[in-house]
């Protein structure tokens, strides 16, 4: 107890002590500054402009400094794209499935390409390259192309993907229970794998243009294999976890709304980081599906969406945001009215002759909503084998009128022409879309100046392919893909007019012997300059017979909010092209030092 207190005493004295020492330096600090600062600020008065003159370009020069740095920043910092962020396309259509083995529908296809890869595909100047093919060689005789694929191949679950892979993907088009769209262009092809690198395609004859069809997706055999071929359809794999070696994985499918026709689907993709072009620059790639059309278009309106594609035209409302950045992405297609040359009056030739001298292709052209090139043949401008000497005749009303004339139709007292008192009354069938509602009123005044009544039937998109599937009209206003490559087989050989024919695309039903044996040798051959040669008498078998008017190359519309670094406008081949660079595409900006 008693050390306790002596204890609080020396803590006592030792407090008071350091207060007293406290007191005395704080005393001492007074003094001194009234000493040396305050007793000799009048000594300050003399030089007083000379400090403060001192002080102040000191100041001046800080400023100075601080502002020329700011304002030099743009020399050694610039505002560029840089990684990460989300893209959100916005899409028209429901999703059904992501096996590019059936995907047909805009957003099947959109995912299938995001998510598989094929041997090839078409790079940013619409060149055929490798994407899972390293190259590839053709034996003399064109019947025999041999792939070697890239090394150190990976699928999205880390799997090798291997010539194993690709063996089982066509094995499984050419298999009838699987029921695939693509079997059609692989009849009578054997595939074969010698090695893990290596994948033989034999033909029965000789075909220029194969190497364009080996750009469809490869799926995985390990996967699949297990999944009897008529269950391919229905597989899950095909919508619950899609395993592919696209530039983009499967994340998750969510799905909003009850009702089927405002139905939303969010698909969620990542990036890919052993994607053989690359891994992708964004940080995530969201496909938004609408099945209601307004309401796509509004969250496009709304910022809610990155990307637009599938819509034929933009709602004005739209078009007067600041940040709408509108690209047209020319197809390597053309836009023709085909003549169905069975018909009672299109089977003469005087009639169609006449009915494309009184069109004005041009005119049409300059009041469309965006810049194309017209086509004026089978072929498309600078293509292989077209020749701008042999095209289809140009615009000339009298001549046409001389045309029908000679084939004995009169001009009534109404202003249109009558044969054996018959009226020269034709239909035209097309998609309901502002654009072909624009052409195909321009089309009714340009021939009725000639004396033909036209009646255009505007259809739904399902109603029209019914139409086209049976040929149900007299002229149709249409888009046919053409491609790189000069080969139209499909679109004019007599053959592909039958009703027996796999997908009867010869939709004017054109039958010319001269024309069969040109298309025929023409896709046979694979010097470039022998298939000019061989293509020349087809050519001319078209511009004399004129089984349809050439109008212009379409386009695909993709709107997007802000501009995308590494979207360009370029012509492409299907509206999946979009994609062929969406690997290295950015939306997000920031500052970066200069090197």
């Amino acid at each position: 107890m008693q050390q306790s207190r002596l204890l609080k005493l020396r803590f006592r004295r030792r407090l008071k002590l350091r207060q007293q020492q406290a007191k005395g330096l704080s005393t001492q600090a007074e003094r001194s500054f009234e000493r040396y600062v305050l007793k000799r600020l009048d000594r300050f008065k003399p030089v007083r402009r000379f400090v403060i003159g001192w002080t102040a370009l000191l100041l001046v020069l800080m400023v100075g400094v601080i502002f020329q740095a700011f304002q030099l920043t743009h020399y050694y910092q610039t505002l560029r794209p840089v990684a990460g962020g989300t893209y959100r396309e916005g899409i028209l259509g429901t999703f059904s499935t992501a096996n590019p083995l059936y995907a047909s529908s805009d957003v099947d296809s959109t995912v299938a390409h995001l998510l598989f890869s094929g041997l090839f595909h078409f790079n940013q100047q619409n060149k055929l390259v490798g994407d899972l093919a390293e190259s590839y060689e053709v034996n003399p005789n064109g019947t025999v192309y041999t792939v070697h694929l890239k090394p150190q191949l990976r699928w999205h679950d880390g799997q090798a993907l291997t010539s194993a892979d690709v063996l089982f993907t066509y094995q499984a088009i050419q298999n009838p229970d699987a029921q695939s769209p693509l079997k059609g262009s692989w009849q009578g092809i054997t595939v074969s794998a010698p090695d893990p690198a290596t994948v033989v395609f034999s033909l029965p004859g000789p075909l220029a243009s194969f190497p364009n069809t080996m750009t469809n997706g490869i799926v995985p055999k390990h996967r699949l294999a297990k999944v009897p071929a008529s269950e391919l359809r229905t597989a899950d794999f095909n919508t619950i976890n899609p395993i592919g070696s696209g530039p983009f994985m499967w994340q998750a499918i969510q799905v909003s709304g009850n009702d089927p026709s405002t139905a939303e689907e969010q698909l969620a993709l990542l990036p890919n980081a052993h994607y053989v072009g690359g891994k992708p620059k964004l940080a995530r790639f969201i496909v938004h599906a609408y099945a209601d059309r307004t309401k796509f278009v509004r969250d496009f309106q709304g910022g809610a969406l990155t990307g637009a594609a599938g819509l034929t035209d933009l709602p004005t409302a739209v078009t007067k945001n600041s940040s709408l950045q509108v690209h047209n992405l020319l197809l390597t297609a053309g836009t023709y009215a085909f003549f169905k040359t069975t018909h009672p009056i299109l089977n003469d030739q005087k009639v169609r002759l006449a009915l494309v001298q009184a069109a004005d292709p041009s005119d049409i052209i300059k009041h469309l909503t965006y810049p194309t090139k017209a086509v004026r043949g089978p072929l498309l401008q600078g293509q292989l084998a077209s020749d701008p000497t042999v095209t289809q005749p140009k615009h000339d009303l009298a001549a046409a009128k001389v045309a029908l004339d000679a084939a004995g139709w009169v001009v009534s007292s109404n202003g249109i022409r009558s044969k054996d008192k018959h009226p020269l009354t034709l239909n035209l069938v097309a998609t309901d879309t502002v654009e072909y509602h624009a052409v195909t009123k321009a089309l009714q005044k340009q021939w009725l100046a000639l004396g033909v009544k036209l009646n255009v039937r505007l259809q739904s998109v399902q109603n029209f392919q019914n139409t086209l599937a049976y040929h149900d009209y007299d002229i149709v206003l249409y888009g046919i893909s053409i491609g790189t490559d000069p080969d139209v087989f499909v679109y004019w050989d007599s053959s592909q007019a039958d009703i027996r024919s796999t997908n009867r695309l010869n939709l004017s039903e054109y039958k010319n012997l001269t024309a069969d044996a040109s298309l025929e040798s023409g896709r046979t051959r694979l010097d470039p300059a022998l298939r000019t040669l061989k293509y020349k008498p087809f050519l001319t078998a078209w511009q004399q017979d004129v089984p349809a008017l050439g109008l212009y190359q379409p386009r695909v519309l993709y709107a997007t909010n802000g501009p995308v670094n590494g979207l360009n406008d370029q012509t492409i081949n299907t509206s999946t092209d979009r994609f062929n660079n969406v690997q290295n595409w950015m939306i997000r900006e920031a500052k970066v030092t200069n090197k």
